[in-house]
């Protein structure tokens, strides 16, 4: 009873915190709110969006199933947080005004790029929040006894309610104290976790010899190598962690807020894995998808597990909202807004902005029904980003002169090569496809840009373009 009293009284506070910044003043504020946060505030809402239900739940089912090689594949993401924290941070306030990708695309490309980078940020984005939709499903059907379906629906309105409600700054405020909550929850289940198996030495010696093993025959030193570039490259400046490098008061406060979260997920990563370990020493024959809401809900005692419950339900809202909102900001400035011949109001686009969040949780709960593993559903979703944007988009970021159609070449050439060697050759050798169509995407833009660029210098000393 306690618990329960515990668990409502969390999220009636994040109802409440989203219900408290519904006064935006326009679409600006909420997608990236006064744009005048220091840096903890950044590394909290960064590392909330980003420790969400595949690197938490569904990093703990991997190791539960396979072992230890998924949360050191885990540090591809950590090193890519920081490599952003060192090489892109700095340079972030070279694009003022902006509050989207296709903001930061369009200047170099065009308008129809940034409608097309609108797209595949709202399908990058509805992957994820899928992932973490179906990660709801399972905690609200292990700690509440509902039914998988009715989880995903409540969790997704309360998601929804309070993101729609308040935007960036709700998702902000909601981020510190979910980011809070799990940062001292998660690791408190793994300490109890192992004093249930006997202690360290017990827990230590009860690990299988073949979850110890990184390269094995279930995964090859190819495929290892291949799952590291996936985390490397997958979320690389996805809509929301570009958001967050929005919404920092200087470039140094956002590039110390970025290299913190990175820092900090690395042991993260590794605590939520060796939560798995714990569960398979405590009920081997569990299915592997409630590795970590089995283990809060055995270990925990009562008084407490309210409170780590709410800390699990925080992985997965903090990442569910963040993403939610960086879709309906990438429809409305990205795709609605350069498509219309007439000018839309602030008003108006934050109108658009609030019903557009029902288009991507529509298509985020597709993706949560069809692929069983969040951290499946991550890597499915990935396809949608690095293969198309990621590289036109660090391009530019860097401060590369580049030629439009660079844009395009790699676009196409992401997307045929990643469709072609998933698809119909199979991934050989255990390859995602993902990783080719990123090779081929990044060949092709180099190409299409040593090529046409001197073409494109004489141009602009002539005075043509």
């Amino acid at each position: 009873m306690i618990d329960n009293l515990v668990i409502l009284g969390y999220l009636i506070i994040i109802l409440y915190l989203g219900y408290s910044s519904r006064k935006l003043s326009g679409f600006k504020e909420f997608a990236i709110s006064h744009g005048n946060y220091g840096w903890l505030v950044i590394f909290c809402t960064l590392s909330a969006s980003f420790i969400g239900g595949g690197f938490s739940t569904g990093n703990a089912a991997k190791v539960f199933a396979s072992g230890l090689a998924y949360p050191l594949a885990l540090m591809g993401f950590s090193l890519q947080i920081i490599l952003v924290a060192v090489f892109i941070a700095p340079r972030i306030k070279s694009f003022p005004d902006v509050v989207s990708v296709g903001g930061i695309i369009e200047p170099s490309y065009g308008r129809n790029a940034k409608v097309i980078t609108g797209i595949f940020s709202m399908l990058i984005c509805a992957g994820i929040l899928g992932a973490q939709i179906g990660a709801l499903g399972a905690i609200f059907n292990v700690f509440l006894g509902v039914p998988p379906l009715v989880g995903i629906l409540v969790g997704c309105a309360i998601v929804f309610f309070y993101s729609t409600i308040g935007g960036m700054s709700a998702v902000v405020k909601t981020d510190v104290l979910q980011f809070a909550l799990l940062i001292v929850g998660i690791p408190l289940v793994l300490f109890l976790g192992i004093q249930a198996c006997g202690g360290w030495s017990e827990f230590v010696a009860g690990i299988p010899d073949s979850h110890l093993d990184i390269v094995s025959s279930n995964l090859p030193l190819l495929s290892f190598a291949s799952l590291f570039l996936v985390f490397l490259l997958g979320e690389t400046l996805v809509p929301p962690y570009v958001q967050r490098l929005l919404i920092g008061k200087s470039a140094a406060a956002t590039a110390k807020g970025n290299l913190w979260s990175g820092v900090v997920s690395v042991p993260f990563f590794f605590i939520a894995g060796a939560i798995g370990l714990v569960a398979l020493q405590l009920d081997p024959g569990l299915p592997a998808n409630l590795a970590l809401p089995s283990v809060v809900k055995e270990v925990v005692p009562i008084g407490l597990s309210g409170l780590v419950i709410a800390a699990v339900i925080s992985i997965v809202m903090s990442s569910a909202d963040s993403f939610l909102n960086a879709s309906s900001v990438a429809l409305v400035e990205d795709v609605i807004k350069p498509l219309r011949k007439t000018r839309l109001s602030e008003g108006q686009m934050l109108t658009i902005a609030r019903l557009a969040n029902l288009i991507t949780g529509t298509v985020a709960l597709v993706f949560a029904l069809m692929i069983p593993n969040v951290l499946d559903i991550l890597i499915a979703a990935y396809d949608y980003w690095a293969p198309t944007i990621l590289v036109p988009l660090v391009a530019v970021l860097l401060g590369w002169r580049v030629v439009p159609v660079s844009f395009y070449t790699a676009v196409s050439a992401g997307v045929i090569g990643t469709l072609a060697w998933s698809h119909m050759l199979g991934s050989p050798g255990g390859v995602q496809g993902f990783v080719v169509g990123t090779a081929l995407s990044l060949t092709a833009f180099l190409a299409t840009n040593v090529m046409l660029a001197p073409t494109l210098a004489v141009a602009r000393e002539q005075g043509i373009e």
